[in-house]
């Protein structure tokens, strides 16, 4: 009858520790999966939208980080006070153990494997921290989180495979079997060992000496009564090991991971980013020209900060914007200026080519402009803290709202569950004329039949404040939008061919390539007359129009912010003016404890660059 095998089991402490980070690592890769569907170049991943969460997932995502890092810091502690330290000890034995037999090759590839994650784990949770804090949250950093976030599955599948071939499933099932955690092998001591070997000597030579003195005879030779004993002191049981601090190593150790984390939780409460919004008498208030030479900018220390994940900015996708601001009593002043490699201002323009007239563009018909967009920059004002404002007005996956049309982009919606969320956003050639545009995220609104068809984008909860621009698109949608080379019609023509085309300045269809300082893309109704067949026929191939036309002024509450702006050396500086108050439900207003969230967008219709933590007005 064969013995029955014991079960093999595992400490209690490793199992807890195992699981939190097994359901940790999977809210965080998928909430993480999630965000990245925003990025460029990620809409792959839209395949598995049925998988992916879609509701808090901001939230999720830095919560599970969050626990990553405390056990990770009570796994160190846990590995220290319990002496298991041996099982991930990774040295010169372990490595030689790789041409060794199967099961001790098999483990040093197993330390090793646990060793890669390790160094995943950290460049995670530190690419994490500076993304997070604004600390280094360029594009390499993004770039590390992303692969090492890949890195986890990887370590994951072959984790199982080498602990299988360890030990069958027996070896697998450890995990779901605790045990007590044994007491750790007793210290060396050095007296301890001094004395054992002084004893050992000692009994040695009183043996060699008996031996020597009495000869053996031949019958006694084998005789073990003529052997002297040899009297040991009985060597001592080991010391029972505390019991309450033996119980309690796991507690310890999940105490020091608690209390790391609360730390870091602690210091993103106390380390809020604040812009300073100082009082100024109404004499020195800035004149909005889009100059940042006015006294008042220059002896203020701005806000900065990186923002990342957009379009273009050269392929990075990121950057770097400050902040200034000022308010008089009544009316607040903001100078924003953020790198952009170019002066974009081609918003859509035509060209004539033999069978008429073609819109360039890259991504229009599905609302995700990529190409031939103006450059824009965006302020979001709200009440609320949460990080990246996205748990409540941003809602991820091709089809947020049950019901509504899905997006064209596979992007997510901006809208909210019933308050508005102030929204800014300042174009550089609609809004060439003194306005940014008055915006505001609300409630999902009715999508209308041209949204339900698909062939305007259904835009959720996004949309402008009552009132109207002063700028509109010259030309007619074509009827079928998914023709990237549709025939479209301007609706209007320039009077003076020749003036329009200088004002355009020297011109270049490389969407990279900037305009030049005093170009104008756009053309007023003064300047142009409706569309006539006979006015086209004067026109030559080749000739290219601007996409915009400006006529009269913006009205209502979509006229509230006035500003102007300026690009030179490879950055914008906006200046921007809005009264505190405007007494507009769809406005909030400019106050202490008010969160601002800014994003940059480089020739790019929605891909805008974020950052992640809030910034809280601090009004004087």
């Amino acid at each position: 009858m064969k013995p029955q095998v014991k079960p093999r089991r595992t400490d209690y402490g490793t199992i807890i520790l195992h699981w939190l980070v097994v359901g940790a690592i999977g809210v965080a890769f998928v909430t993480g999966l999630r965000i990245a569907t925003e990025a460029p170049d990620r809409a792959w991943l839209n395949a598995i939208d049925w998988f992916l969460p879609r509701d808090a997932v901001w939230m999720s995502h830095i919560q599970a980080a969050l626990v990553l890092l405390a056990v990770a810091i009570a796994y160190a502690v846990y590995l220290a006070r319990s002496g298991l330290n041996r099982r991930v000890q990774l040295d010169h034995v372990r490595l030689r153990g790789l041409a060794g037999p199967k099961q001790v090759r098999l483990g040093a590839i197993s330390v090793i494997l646990t060793w890669i994650f390790f160094a995943a784990m950290g460049a995670l949770i530190g690419s994490g921290g500076l993304l997070y804090f604004g600390l280094l949250a360029g594009y390499s950093t993004l770039s590390l989180h992303w692969y090492a976030a890949w890195l986890v599955p990887g370590f994951a599948l072959l984790h199982i495979v080498i602990h299988f071939r360890i030990g069958g499933m027996a070896q697998l099932l450890r995990i779901f079997r605790p045990e007590r955690l044994p007491p750790p092998p007793r210290r060396l001591d050095a007296v301890e060992l001094l004395t054992l070997l002084a004893e050992k000597n000692a009994s040695q030579s009183a043996a060699s000496a008996a031996t020597s003195t009495v000869p053996l005879q031949p019958e006694q030779a084998f005789s073990p009564d003529q052997y002297p004993r040899q009297t040991r002191k009985p060597r001592e049981a080991p010391r029972p090991r505390n019991a309450t601090l033996q119980a309690n190593v796991f507690a310890v150790a999940a105490a020091v991971g608690i209390t790391g984390a609360s730390a870091i939780v602690a210091a993103d409460w106390l380390a809020v980013d604040c812009l300073q919004v100082h009082r100024i008498a109404q004499t020195a208030a800035p004149i909005v020209d889009g100059d940042t030479s006015d006294p008042v900018w220059r002896n203020i220390q701005p806000i900065s900060l990186m923002t990342n994940q957009g379009g273009n900015f050269d392929g990075r996708g990121e950057s770097q914007v400050e902040i200034r601001a000022v308010h008089d009593g009544t009316w607040a002043y903001f100078l924003f200026t953020w790198q952009d490699p170019s002066r974009s201002l081609k918003q859509l323009p035509l060209i004539k080519q033999i069978d008429g007239w073609h819109l360039l563009h890259d991504g229009y018909e599905r609302g995700d402009e990529q190409s031939f967009n103006e450059d824009k920059f965006a302020v979001l004002l709200t009440t609320s803290d949460v990080d990246l404002a996205g748990d409540r007005t941003f809602h991820a996956s091709p089809q947020p709202i049950p019901g509504a049309p899905a997006t064209m982009t596979g992007r997510g919606l901006h809208f909210t569950s019933g308050a508005y969320v102030d929204v800014w956003q300042w174009k550089a050639t609609s809004g060439a004329t003194g306005w940014m545009d008055d915006d505001h995220f609300g409630p999902p609104e009715a999508a209308s039949p041209m949204q339900v068809s698909n062939v305007v984008p259904y835009r959720g909860g996004f949309a402008p404040d009552p009132g109207t621009a002063n700028y509109a698109d010259n030309f007619e949608r074509p009827a079928d939008s998914a023709d990237n080379n549709a025939i479209v019609r301007p609706r209007r023509l320039p009077r003076d061919l020749a003036a329009t085309v200088a004002r355009m300045g020297q011109l270049s269809l490389d969407p990279d390539v900037g305009e030049g300082d005093g170009a104008r893309w756009f053309m007023t109704e003064a300047e142009t007359v409706p569309y006539t067949a006979e006015v086209d026929r004067l026109i030559p191939v080749g000739t290219v129009l601007p996409g915009v036309i400006i006529s009269g002024e913006f009205t209502g509450d979509r006229a509230d912010v006035r500003c102007a702006a300026r690009w030179a050396s490879g950055r914008w500086a906006l200046e921007v003016a809005r009264r505190l108050d405007t007494q507009s439900k769809y406005d909030v207003p400019l106050r202490s404890g008010v969160f601002m969230r800014v994003a940059a967008f480089d020739h790019s219709q929605i891909r805008h660059t974020r950052h992640v933590r809030p910034i809280r007005l601090e009004v004087e």
